[in-house]
């Protein structure tokens, strides 16, 4: 998996409704409904809040949109890709999440959606990135407690907690390949 930085709109559902597009053109409306049936536990975000950033993403020139006029109802405003935005989709699906636990919860649930619908040769690879990210933060943060003076008993327990909650993705991870492995 490639590494890149996050960068604006990292942990945003923009490379999300980018997906749906991926798959083909359509309007924010049923982008949003999309979004929330699909992936409503994972994403928690208002229609205004899909509408502002499918304009953001037209703006930046990731979807261009296409104006359908239709007899006694509202023009339709089709929603697609352009190039570059299929790229940005494609980058991001191949780029690891981190080892932040929002990360995991949001960037890599999404990106395992998307893998699983378009390009499911991908997860084993997914699986294996996202857990050495997590096994190298781990490492990290083991080591750092470890050099904690003893009257910081704050700075410890904030490491022991994060450190706990790692370890607990971890075995969330390990449990999901299982099931992606039997399942698909």
């Amino acid at each position: 998996m490639a590494k890149m930085p996050h960068h604006f709109g990292a942990l945003s559902p923009e490379y999300v409704l980018l997906g749906f597009l991926y798959e083909g053109p359509n309007h924010g409306y049923t982008l949003h409904q999309q979004l929330v049936n699909e992936l409503g536990h994972v994403w928690h975000v208002s229609q205004s809040q899909t509408y502002a950033i499918l304009k953001r993403l037209e703006v930046q020139e990731f979807i261009s949109s296409v104006t359908v006029e239709q007899e006694k109802l509202p023009p339709l405003h089709f929603l697609e890709l352009t190039g570059t935005g299929r790229r940005r989709f494609e980058d991001w699906l191949q780029t690891s999440s981190g080892s932040s636990l929002r990360a995991v919860r949001l960037d890599f649930i999404s990106r395992l959606y998307f893998a699983q619908r378009l390009f499911p040769e991908m997860i084993p690879a997914m699986f294996e990135a996202e857990s050495a990210d997590i096994n190298t933060a781990l490492a990290q943060m083991e080591k750092d407690r470890d050099a904690v003076p003893a009257e910081q008993t704050f700075n410890h327990l904030g490491l022991d907690l994060r450190i706990r909650q790692l370890h607990s993705a971890r075995d969330w991870l390990i449990e999901c390949r299982k099931a992606f492995e039997t399942k698909f």
